[in-house]
């Protein structure tokens, strides 16, 4: 919205510039944090009030989690209504990519917030059916695909682009909406079931989005595209302005996040950041590459699948307990050292995909 200022410069005034990105997503990442601090404990004391009990615990998970009784959650809020208000504010809103990114942010916190308001007021872990948030998620990621692909250069559309390899696209055809519709999904669902422990899920999910908003800038540059040897998709840069609303909301939620948590951010933020991330992923043809920057959520997935499936196979369990972290905290780590080398290893996982942008 404030790029409108431009119309008032003459090219060599304050208000030139707003032309651009990288000092609009200084403005959006500081109008994020500043939300979240001014907005983060009237919105935890409304949660409280609301709620009671707070987010239900599980029976079955480890008995240092009883401790955390009588948390509120939902404060996911938080995050999703700085990274919308910045990006409404800093990002050029004639550009397509900045509102597929920012639909399927809404439309996965909506799943989220009807899921976290059903436990809540059922007093269990019984929200919305699985089957039903899995059918309106592969809806609202069915269009945002839909959307990206027209967007996508001529010579882009339908294509898979694989890193290193950077010369090779692979032609799926309308296969890749779903293709797409799966990443998003995957992502969303993927960091839902990281977020299990205070601050765990938050700052993978910044630093991932961080990694993702230097991609999009970077393959929104011709002249930065044709140094990284990488394709080229006019337009992408603006989604730094939403990753540094991102940032800066996941900051000023991570305040009150930090243990002991004042509040979780629920299935409302979860699945809006992680669809955020596929969506991300799926504007900047990076489809592939997220998987290693998201490489920590991508386990965290992977441990849930393989403790399923072999206890349907055999009736024992690969892991103590799935999702991977709480293995770990059954293994008797604290949950600050789950959390800070979590943190490490997302942050090693971003750097090696970042890496990709200059293998030759």
């Amino acid at each position: 919205m404030l790029y409108w200022l431009t119309a008032l410069s003459d090219g060599g005034d304050l208000f030139n510039l707003f032309r651009y990105i990288t000092f609009r997503a200084g403005g959006a990442f500081l109008t994020a944090l500043f939300f979240g601090f001014l907005f983060g404990p009237p919105l935890i004391n409304v949660l409280r009030r609301r709620q009671g009990k707070g987010q239900p615990i599980r029976e079955d998970g480890p008995e240092t989690h009883f401790a955390k009784a009588g948390t509120p959650t939902m404060g996911g809020l938080l995050i999703v209504g700085a990274m919308l208000t910045a990006t409404l504010l800093w990002a050029r809103l004639d550009n397509p990519y900045v509102w597929v990114v920012m639909m399927v942010t809404l439309g996965f916190a909506l799943i989220g917030f009807a899921d976290d308001y059903a436990k809540v007021s059922k007093g269990n872990h019984k929200g919305v059916p699985g089957k039903v948030r899995l059918a309106i998620g592969f809806s609202i990621s069915a269009v945002a695909a839909y959307v990206a692909t027209l967007f996508h250069p001529e010579a882009l559309q339908h294509q898979l682009a694989l890193p290193v390899f950077k010369d090779v696209l692979l032609n799926l055809g309308w296969f890749f909406i779903p293709f797409a519709m799966i990443v998003i999904v995957g992502s969303a669902n993927a960091v839902n079931l990281t977020d299990g422990l205070d601050g765990l899920a938050i700052m993978p999910v910044m630093i991932a989005s961080v990694s993702l908003g230097v991609i999009a800038y970077a393959v929104g540059r011709v002249d930065f595209t044709e140094y990284l040897d990488v394709h080229y998709v006019p337009g992408t840069g603006e989604i730094l302005i939403f990753v540094a609303g991102l940032v800066g909301g996941g900051l000023g939620f991570l305040w009150y996040n930090a243990p002991p948590a004042a509040v979780f951010m629920g299935d409302t933020g979860s699945l809006a950041l992680g669809g955020a991330l596929g969506a991300i992923a799926v504007v900047t043809k990076h489809e592939i590459v997220l998987a290693i920057i998201g490489g920590l959520f991508v386990v965290e997935a992977l441990s849930v699948i393989i403790q399923v499936l072999y206890f349907k196979r055999t009736g024992k369990r690969v892991f103590l307990m799935a999702p991977i972290h709480h293995h770990y905290e059954k293994k008797g780590w604290s949950e600050p050292q789950i959390v800070i080398r979590f943190w490490i290893v997302a942050l090693i996982l971003a750097l090696i995909g970042l890496a990709t942008l200059k293998v030759r």
